[in-house]
């Protein structure tokens, strides 16, 4: 089909409009690529530019192709591809479905210019005031939304999930949660949603895998230097001795704990690594038969008091500690596995509180519902669990929604078995799409974590935020992209976030830690700069939502209430969410109380 420029132009001229050249060319090449003549392409074209009341201009042509012809014309095409594809039954189902959309938007639009009949009309008249199509976007099920069989050859249904019988049954409960109605308003409150950095948070990607050894070697000297310094001053030490020089009474060193060997660390296999201004890094092999307890992981910052008669093995006689309060600990977990979550890890002191101002909002009871992926079962990738998720979301009604990935799971079978016939970037967008368009008649806020299983994503630590150019200008204010780790407060009450299997990986040590474990599992890329600037805790949580295959628990930590609500499958059948109502109390008491007032993890 040949088109001219100069044909375009008299076309445009009879309807009185005048074009650059330029724009006469690029509506040419438009002509060619979607095999249109000179009098469609122009009517189309007019009636583009009349429904969206815009000037002819370089801009008003891209939008042109991208939100007209480009889902009128180029779908017809792939549709006819399709049938000699592998999977043509698959892609068959996607095509009418986006065939029947695309013949619904240019009826609307000649309704817009048509005169209404006296008769009954199927259909609303639109107009750019009224835009049915979106409205209509609006109130589509989820079902219609999410099209597995658009991505995947195998979309079947998975028979355990579906076979299950215990579905909303309640697994644990913190706090008065007996009789209480689990329902929230919708977001219809005053909801302050603000992420906190320490010192800066995280809002978009870095380059990575750049790290020199010089740069990472600094860092962790960095830490070993601040938590000295505080703990120095905390238990009011009057100098650290280097770790290599023999004394007959006892000495102070600080350092670093390691192990002496690639295993798990053993109390025979503790090295102590001096810090840069005492040590010179240099390290000594550390004797704990003289302790009667302790905890320790690789990486962890330490001071020890003890007797190194020779200056080639240090025999520890005494582990400083932060005073502690009494905590409660979950049933049949020592006090090591939850010390990741307290603020000595981090600091060396406890971090203070988070102290909220008048711009948090107000005392307001809010009830949050928490999930972690994987969205999908092992032997399905149908979304079933997820859109069971929404419909619990459009029936309760939370305030808040925080989201956890992987929403398209990298240890999924079909994923690691390169099955899926879209790229994991568009899969992904669907996904959200579906729970954002899904859940807008809830009106529940969004907050979505990234987790380092999400296969489309970035699969560094700490992680940036998800990127989503698409999303609806009227879901902007209720949703939320933060990055991994995060710490987001709610109108003052301050969530710590991770997706992140932190319990998993202190299992695996038979330690305790909260990263900085160093070296870290194997399944763990840390950027240590970008740690240090975007993964540090600017407060104690309130609420410390920490995501892990291992049991699901909420407890009370020294005032920090820990949350694993499970992930929302367990290989082939359903797995659990938690749900927790939260309400900033005064700050005139004496004694701090938990925001937490209850909290619950059911199964989905």
């Amino acid at each position: 089909m040949t088109v001219s420029a100069q044909q375009l132009a008299k076309e445009l001229e009879i309807f009185g409009l005048d074009c650059d050249e330029s724009l006469t060319e690029k509506l040419a090449e438009l002509c060619v690529l979607y095999e249109q003549d000179v009098e469609g392409m122009v009517g189309e074209l007019l009636t583009y530019t009349n429904t969206k009341k815009d000037c002819l201009t370089s801009e008003t042509l891209s939008s042109f192709e991208r939100e007209f012809l480009s889902k009128r014309v180029s779908r017809v095409p792939r549709h006819s591809a399709s049938k000699d594809s592998g999977h043509a039954g698959a892609r068959d189902i996607v095509s009418i479905q986006e065939l029947l959309e695309v013949e619904e938007e240019d009826e609307t639009l000649l309704n817009s210019y048509a005169t209404p009949s006296k008769g009954s009309q199927k259909r609303a008249v639109t107009t750019p005031e009224t835009p049915l199509t979106k409205r209509r976007m609006s109130t589509r099920s989820p079902h219609q939304l999410l099209l597995p069989s658009s991505f995947s050859p195998s979309a079947t249904p998975s028979q355990k999930y579906n076979s299950r019988n215990n579905r909303g049954e309640v697994v644990t409960s913190f706090g008065s949660a007996q009789g209480v109605s689990w329902s929230g308003r919708g977001g219809a409150g005053v909801i302050s949603l603000k992420v906190l950095g320490c010192p800066e948070s995280l809002t978009g990607s870095y380059k990575f895998m750049f790290q020199k050894l010089a740069d990472i070697r600094e860092v962790l000297t960095c830490k070993i230097e601040e938590l000295g310094s505080e703990l120095k001053e905390h238990y009011k030490i009057e100098a650290f001795t280097p770790v290599l020089v023999p004394a007959q009474e006892p000495v102070t060193l600080l350092g670093k704990i390691g192990c002496d060997s690639n295993g798990k660390l053993n109390n025979k296999s503790v090295i102590l690594e001096g810090d840069r201004e005492h040590s010179s890094g240099a390290q000594v092999p550390v004797d704990l038969s003289e302790l009667k307890e302790y905890s320790l992981f690789p990486g962890q910052v330490v001071v020890m008091e003890g007797i190194n008669t020779t200056g080639r093995k240090f025999v520890a006689t005494k582990l400083y500690e932060v005073p502690q309060r009494s905590p409660t600990l979950p049933p049949a977990m020592p006090r090591a596995r939850l010390q990741f979550c307290l603020s000595p890890v981090f600091k060396g002191v406890p971090l203070p509180f988070y102290q909220p101002t008048e711009e948090d909002g107000d005392f307001e009871q809010n009830m949050v519902l928490v999930a972690c992926g994987p969205y999908t079962t092992s032997d399905s990738i149908t979304y079933d669990p997820l859109l069971d998720l929404i419909t619990t979301i459009n029936h309760d009604r939370p305030d808040v929604c925080i989201l956890f990935g992987p929403f398209l799971d990298a240890k999924h079978e079909q994923v690691e078995n390169c099955l899926l016939t879209s790229p994991f970037e568009d899969v992904f967008k669907q996904c959200l799409r579906t729970i954002i368009e899904g859940t807008r008649s809830s009106g529940s806020h969004l907050v979505f974590v990234p987790s380092l299983r999400d296969v489309h994503h970035e699969p560094v630590y700490p992680q940036p935020p998800f990127s989503y150019s698409d999303l609806p200008h009227e879901d902007k204010k209720r949703v939320q992209l933060v990055s991994e780790p995060c710490s987001l407060s709610l109108n003052g009450v301050v969530f710590g976030l991770t997706s992140t299997d932190l319990l998993f990986h202190i299992g695996a040590e038979e330690i305790s830690s909260f990263y900085p474990l160093y070296p870290p599992q194997e399944d763990m890329a840390i950027d240590y700069e970008n740690f240090y600037a975007h993964a540090q805790l600017p407060v104690t949580p309130d609420v410390l939502i920490i995501p892990s295959e291992l049991r699901y628990f909420v407890k009370d930590i020294l005032g920090c209430v820990c949350v694993n609500p499970g992930r929302l499958t367990k290989g082939q059948v359903g797995g659990t969410y938690g749900r927790l109502y939260i309400r900033r109390q005064t700050t005139g008491g004496e004694e701090r109380q938990s925001p937490c007032v209850a909290a619950q993890v059911v199964r989905i």
